[in-house]
């Protein structure tokens, strides 16, 4: 954790020296951390599923078509923002429910129920917007996403709580413990009497809950919302949790960690706009962090197993 921290640090101190200063300006900071909540959200709701050896793919495709449809029900049909951000967020998480309980009873791995469930809403988000833009929607969240307190924007607050309330969440109630207990050592969560569907089946609903909060966010600090809402979101909602410590195999719940290598992830895409780089850049570096981060646990693991036998 010292060492992001570190890193987090030091890439920010680089990039004021490097912009001249004009990095540290008031507008500067309020841009960088008012994009900062979509790595930082779609992370947790990543690692949210990877606590329990879950994973989810559909992560980019969810928030993509819960933004749209958030921005259809106010545009097109009329519905007063309150009301389609509360549909937004009920639909998100039955989405979630509904994959988890399908690969509990379906026994199919999550990586395939999760693939298909990308699939089937990236087509139900072309359904829903076509080709088009929605913009003509709810004025009020649109200057919620714009606003701010000492230049840090309420949006990145927002998603702050969430990661505080994740927090409390696995640390401090039953059912956040025995996700972990389950993602950790299946076999022993049961022989204690805890249910690894039930703990599938939450992480599932919880990780949609946390896309559908995603896309209310990411409908308030876009101008519009169109297809191609998520389709980016898949690399950086694995590389914010594996970056900040979280194990593929379950058993993990690093919220901090999960905020700061998403911070890190952001400096990445703000130096590449700094030094006028290819979009391209930003995916190489952060999958060779990933890819990284992978194989040094990975080698971890096999010496600790190594010296234990």
């Amino acid at each position: 954790m010292r060492v992001l921290i570190a890193i987090c640090v030091a890439g920010y101190l680089s990039l004021v020296v490097a912009s001249g200063g004009a990095f540290a300006s008031g507008n500067a900071v309020q841009t960088f951390f008012q994009f900062l909540p979509v790595p930082v959200l779609i992370g947790l709701a990543q690692m949210i599923a990877l606590s329990v050896g879950q994973l989810n793919l559909a992560v980019g495709a969810l928030g993509g078509f819960l933004a749209c449809a958030i921005g259809v029900l106010m545009a097109d049909l009329g519905v007063p923002a309150p009301a389609a951000i509360v549909l937004g967020l009920a639909l998100g998480t039955a989405i979630g429910a509904v994959t988890g309980a399908l690969v509990v009873y379906t026994r199919i791995n999550g990586f395939v129920v999760t693939l298909a469930t990308m699939t089937i809403l990236i087509g139900a988000q072309y359904r829903l917007v076509g080709t088009r833009t929605v913009s003509d929607y709810s004025p009020g969240l649109k200057q919620f996403g714009q606003a701010s307190v000492l230049n840090i924007p309420l949006v990145f607050l927002l998603a702050l709580g969430v990661a505080a309330l994740v927090a409390v969440f696995f640390r401090a109630t039953a059912p956040g413990r025995r996700m972990l207990a389950s993602g950790s050592n299946p076999l022993a969560a049961t022989l204690s009497g805890v249910s690894n569907d039930r703990s599938i089946i939450l992480a599932h609903t919880l990780s949609g809950l946390v896309v559908a909060i995603t896309a209310v966010v990411t409908v308030a600090v876009s101008p519009g919302v169109n297809r191609s809402i998520g389709g980016d979101w898949l690399l950086p909602s694995f590389a914010a949790p594996i970056i900040g410590g979280a194990v593929l195999t379950g058993g993990t719940a690093v919220v901090l960690g999960t905020v700061l290598a998403a911070f890190v992830v952001r400096l990445v895409d703000s130096a590449r706009a700094e030094f006028s780089l290819q979009p391209s850049w930003v995916n190489f570096v952060v999958g060779a962090v990933v890819l990284a981060t992978v194989v040094l646990t990975r080698t971890r693991e096999t010496r600790r197993s190594g010296g234990s036998s």
